[in-house]
């Protein structure tokens, strides 16, 4: 049951994403579509900065803002491995050296987490993470599930900034165009000169 529940809200999300021209919109889906599938605590998308290396909460479901707001969340430090190697399952937090803040991770309730990178064209774009309230052993589908949204939600969210950067250039090259008609149609001193006459002897004739 809970694998067709899971086949049926991954064609579910991964149809209301592929349509969605919103980066904000496409992370929301995501989390709350897994939570909702696997009926767990909560799940939340981050986003890598590059510049500082720090992972970056873009939309979650079912955690509080105390927990998310914790503090800077090291991409070095906060299950590294997943951004690297691929997805970590960590069934008990209580004790795993992985974790960056495991006491505020227990204070919130949560007994374990999964973490799968969230890559495009093999360039790390963030990370996605779904949290448990009990010890889970995440199974194959349930890694399979979370991994295969996390691939579609990147390649959407990256689609979804191309098609917003194509639109903004569409826009600056029409102000252009329009631009450079206002110039073409204005009056020059040499119009209406006969084609016979170049400018020079246009002013020539005249002066």
């Amino acid at each position: 049951m809970r694998e067709q529940l899971n086949y049926e809200t991954f064609l579910k999300v991964a149809n209301t994403i592929s349509h969605s021209k919103e980066p904000e919109e496409v992370v929301l889906m995501t989390v709350e579509g897994i939570k909702t599938a696997l009926d767990i605590k909560g799940c939340a998308l981050f986003l890598l900065n590059q510049t500082t290396n720090e992972l970056k909460v873009a939309a979650s479901h079912g955690l509080s803002d105390e927990y998310l707001n914790k503090g800077p969340l090291s991409a070095l430090h906060s299950i590294a491995q997943s951004l690297e190697d691929g997805p970590v399952a960590i069934s008990d937090i209580s004790h795993d050296p992985r974790l960056q803040y495991p006491e505020e991770a227990q204070k919130e309730g949560i007994a374990s987490i999964l973490s799968v990178p969230i890559q495009v064209n093999q360039k790390t774009m963030g990370a996605l993470r779904v949290y448990t309230s009990e010890p889970w052993e995440f199974t194959l589908n349930d890694v399979n599930f979370v991994y295969a949204l996390a691939t579609i939600a990147g390649m959407s969210i990256r689609l979804a900034r191309y098609s917003k950067g194509l639109l903004a250039s569409i826009d600056t090259l029409k102000d252009l165009r329009e631009a450079q008609t206002r110039r073409t149609t204005r009056r020059t001193p040499f119009e209406g000169v006969p084609k016979s006459f170049s400018p020079k002897e246009y002013k020539e004739h005249y002066q």
